[in-house]
């Protein structure tokens, strides 16, 4: 046999064995094309939402683009390492897709230019009017889009019926300043030989997050633009030392005053859950202390207010709202798929099944009242309460001197809990520390 009839029969051999792996599929043609891209992303704990929320995504993206094979790898961190550790990531230019950041980090980020400024992507997106107005403000610094807040919390009160029960108390009377002292009066007195206090007043490192509502009530705000800055021209100034603040910082000094402790340790509700207290005013994720099954049945054993106790029956109440944002580090390598995959993820019909197995609260109209609302109000206890908050809920400055703002603030509340210092007093001298931080 000569050479080019051994050639010829090679290529027919080889030839007829493609043929044959194609058709047995050990050798997938198309497969084989894919061009492979890979998205990072750091997150924070708890790492049950993001397997939810990016298995989901990762698939919507793949059958969105055939021609890609799409995966998402992403880290899950302990809250407190997140920030850090993305800070650090950043300086070092890693290259990082996605960031999940508590939405008072989003300053800093977007101040140091760590973040992507995605004002022109999400006017195309067209989606805003879909937030509450609230949740959307949240995710921009100096007037550009930094972020998408994509789920939130509210604070309300929460109470055990039969300890009400027990202290002759009507839940309705907890609705005021002055019947909120009466009652943790009277609870005190009944459950005390039960090793079960009244009220819970938090006196650990969030303490000013739990004094903001009764702030902002009284028509007072932690921060004002102000005109006259040394460097900046116009810029935030406090105003928490108003005599809103005066008021409201009084009324946690009444609760003192009237046997109510300071509780120097958190537990996020679960002291409430162990029948520590009677009465707590936490947050949402507080359900999350029960086991779900028993969420269908919750609301026979506890009952809950849709808000703060107001100066007067009539007035206003107010709430706070936290929750994460979705951002696109400027390192990003893979701008326009990242923000596909944000979009995606935020999707109503991605992000409803995992808020309605994580007992999250949305930030998105369609999702809290609209057509996706009949799941989760059928899944989580509340939910219609808890939604009604959010229209009185308010977001915290997402400056970047924020924290030592906080930081000033909690020192205050700690003055006048334990008797160092009256509101006044404390919250001026607050507000001038807190100027300085600001370049005042």
């Amino acid at each position: 046999m000569n050479v080019k009839k051994i050639i010829a029969f090679t290529s027919i051999i080889i030839a007829i064995s493609l043929i044959l792996s194609i058709g047995y599929g050990f050798i997938n043609p198309i497969s084989a094309q894919k061009k492979q891209v890979t998205l990072t992303a750091i997150v924070a704990e708890p790492k049950d939402r993001w397997d939810i929320l990016f298995k989901s995504a990762q698939q919507k993206l793949n059958e969105k683009h055939p021609d890609m094979d799409i995966k998402v790898d992403y880290r899950v961190l302990p809250y407190d390492a997140t920030r850090t550790q993305i800070l650090t990531a950043m300086a070092g230019r890693t290259p990082i897709d996605l960031v999940s950041l508590d939405q008072i980090w989003l300053g800093e980020f977007a101040q140091g230019g760590f973040l992507s400024d995605l004002s022109d992507r999400a006017k195309s997106w067209g989606r805003e009017k879909d937030w509450y107005q609230t949740n959307w403000d949240g995710g921009k610094y100096n007037g550009k889009l930094y972020g998408i807040w994509a789920w939130t919390d509210i604070r309300a009160m929460w109470y055990w019926k039969d300890l009400l029960g027990k202290g002759g108390i009507n839940p309705d009377s907890l609705k005021t300043w002055n019947g909120y002292i009466a009652d943790a009066k009277q609870l005190n007195n009944v459950l005390r030989d039960q090793g079960i206090q009244g009220m819970h007043l938090v006196g650990a490192s969030q303490s000013p997050d739990m004094w903001y509502p009764y702030l902002w009530m009284q028509g007072g705000d932690i921060l004002k633009q102000k005109n006259g800055h040394p460097t900046k021209g116009t810029y935030w100034f406090p105003a928490f030392n108003s005599t809103a603040g005066i008021k409201a910082l009084g009324f946690l000094k009444q609760q003192v005053d009237a046997g109510i402790k300071p509780q120097i340790n958190h537990f996020w509700g679960q002291e409430f859950a162990d029948r520590k207290f009677a009465v707590m005013l936490e947050g949402s994720w507080l359900l999350g202390t029960f086991p779900h099954e028993q969420w269908a049945t919750l609301n026979q054993k506890i009952g809950m207010l849709p808000m703060f106790p107001v100066q007067n029956i009539g007035s206003k109440s107010a709430t706070m709202m936290g929750g994460w944002i979705l951002g696109i580090p400027e390192t990003s390598q893979n701008k326009d798929l990242a923000w596909e995959l944000v979009t995606t993820m935020v999707d109503p019909q991605v992000l409803t099944p995992m808020l309605q197995k994580e007992g999250y609260l949305p930030t998105q109209k369609p999702i809290g009242e609209g057509p996706y609302a009949a799941n989760l109000n059928s899944t989580i206890p509340y939910y219609k309460e808890m939604i009604s908050m959010i229209p009185i809920g308010h977001g915290r400055p997402n400056i970047p001197e924020y924290p030592q703002i906080a930081d000033n603030i909690k020192q205050a509340i700690d003055q006048v809990y334990y008797g160092m210092k009256d509101p006044k007093q404390a919250l001026d001298e607050a507000a001038a520390k807190s100027a300085k931080v600001l370049g005042w």
